[in-house]
C-alpha cells in the first residue's frame, strides 16, 4: 500500500474545510478568510473560485445526490461563515443561488439530511438551530440550546440530527422538529459520531473522554485517559472500529457486541499530536495525521495496521477520502491543499 502525490493546489489561507461532492467529481476546499475553491478530481484544475463569505468562511457542506440522479439538478453546496449566514451554490454554474442569513452569531456547523427526498441543511449559529430548504428559506427556528453549539451530527438513517452544547446533547426529529431525547453530560463536547449503523452516537470531550450512548436502548459508556481534549472521531464502514485523537496516539476502539467500555484499544503511535483522522468510506483503512506533517495508513483489524506514511510541508488541518476511496485530500494550516492516490 502507498500514497503518491496526485496533485496539490494553494489557496490564499488556513483550510479551515474540504469536502468531496457526491459523485466525487469535485473537491471543494474553504479558505478560511472566505473563499471556496472548487478542484477537479482527476487533475486538479480549478473549475471555480466562489467568493464565500465576508471575514471568513467556516464550514461547507454538500447537497447529497438525488437518487436517480437528474442530469438538470446541478451539485448544490452549503457554505456557513463569519456573516451570520448560509449560502448555497449550484457548482456546476460556479454561481450563488441563495442567502439564508440567521442573525450575528458566527454559522459553525452544517449538516445535510442523508435523504435526497426530502433535503434540509441543519445549520448551527451561536446557540440556534435552523432546518433551511435549498432554497435558502428558513423551514424551522429550533429552541435554543443553553449554551453555543459546539458539534452538529446527522443519524446516517436521517431520522434525527444530535447537537451538542457545554452541558448536553439534544435530539432533534428530522420530520417533525421536536426533540426525541436530550442526554446530559457535564462538560464541553468538541466532535460528534454517529456509527454508519445508526447504533452509537459518540462525542469527544474537553474533560478530556470519550462519551457513547446507545439511544435506542438509553444506555451510555465513557472512555477516559486522553492527553488533551478529544477532538477527531470516525468510524469505519461496518461500525466496529471508532477511531478518536486527543495525543500523541490514535486510539481505535472496537464496539462490537457491548461496546469498547473495559476493552483496550490498539494504540497507533506518532511523534506529534494527532490532529486529524478519517476512515475510508466502503474499505478499510485509516488516515491518521499529526502536528509534525505526518499522515500516515493503518489497517486496524490487522496485527502489523501501518501501511504507509508520507512527510508532508505542513500540519493538516483536514483530512477526506474521495467517495470511491481511490484519493485522500489533506488540507494543510499553510493552505495548500494535496491530493493523494491510495494505491496497492
Amino acid at each position: 500500500m502507498q500514497l503518491t502525490k496526485h496533485w496539490a493546489a494553494n489557496l490564499d489561507d488556513y483550510v479551515i474545510d474540504l469536502a468531496w461532492s457526491p459523485d466525487g467529481s469535485v473537491l471543494a476546499a474553504a479558505s478560511a478568510s472566505g473563499p471556496v475553491s472548487l478542484f477537479a478530481s482527476l487533475d486538479g484544475a480549478k473549475r471555480h473560485e466562489l467568493p464565500g463569505h465576508e471575514n471568513g468562511t467556516n464550514v461547507l457542506s454538500w447537497q447529497p445526490a438525488s437518487a436517480p440522479a437528474r442530469p438538470e439538478d446541478s451539485p448544490c453546496l452549503a457554505t456557513g461563515g463569519q456573516d451570520g449566514a448560509v449560502k448555497f451554490w449550484d457548482t456546476t454554474a460556479g454561481q450563488h443561488v441563495a442567502t439564508a442569513p440567521l442573525g450575528s452569531a458566527w454559522v459553525e456547523h452544517l449538516s445535510w439530511r442523508p435523504s435526497p427526498s426530502n433535503p434540509h441543511v441543519f445549520a448551527a449559529a451561536g446557540k440556534n438551530l435552523f432546518a433551511l430548504k435549498a432554497d435558502g428559506a428558513i423551514a424551522h427556528t429550533f429552541k435554543p440550546a443553553p449554551k453555543t453549539i459546539t458539534a452538529l451530527a446527522f443519524q446516517p438513517a436521517g431520522g434525527c440530527a444530535a447537537a451538542a452544547y457545554f452541558g448536553g446533547v439534544t435530539l432533534w426529529d428530522a420530520d417533525d422538529f421536536i426533540a426525541q431525547k436530550e442526554f446530559e453530560y457535564a462538560n464541553g463536547i468538541q466532535a460528534l459520531v454517529w456509527s454508519p449503523d445508526n447504533k452509537w452516537l459518540v462525542s469527544g470531550n474537553q474533560d478530556p473522554s470519550v462519551h457513547l450512548w446507545i439511544p435506542e436502548q438509553d444506555i451510555e459508556l465513557q472512555m477516559s485517559g486522553y492527553e488533551t481534549k478529544v477532538k477527531h472521531l470516525s468510524f469505519d464502514h461496518t461500525s466496529r472500529w471508532l477511531a478518536t485523537g486527543g495525543g500523541r496516539d490514535a486510539c481505535v476502539w472496537d464496539c462490537a457486541g457491548a461496546g469498547p467500555e473495559g476493552r483496550e484499544p490498539a494504540m497507533l503511535p506518532h511523534d506529534a499530536p494527532v490532529c486529524a483522522l478519517a476512515f475510508q468510506q466502503t474499505h478499510g483503512l485509516l488516515a491518521t495525521a499529526a502536528q509534525d506533517g505526518v499522515v500516515m495508513l493503518w489497517s486496524p483489524d490487522r496485527k502489523q495496521p501501518l501501511r504507509a506514511t508520507v512527510k508532508m510541508p505542513a500540519a493538516a488541518a483536514k483530512l477526506a477520502w474521495s467517495p470511491d476511496d481511490r484519493f485522500l485530500a489533506i488540507g494543510t494550516e499553510k493552505g495548500v491543499v494535496y491530493v493523494l492516490k491510495c494505491e496497492g
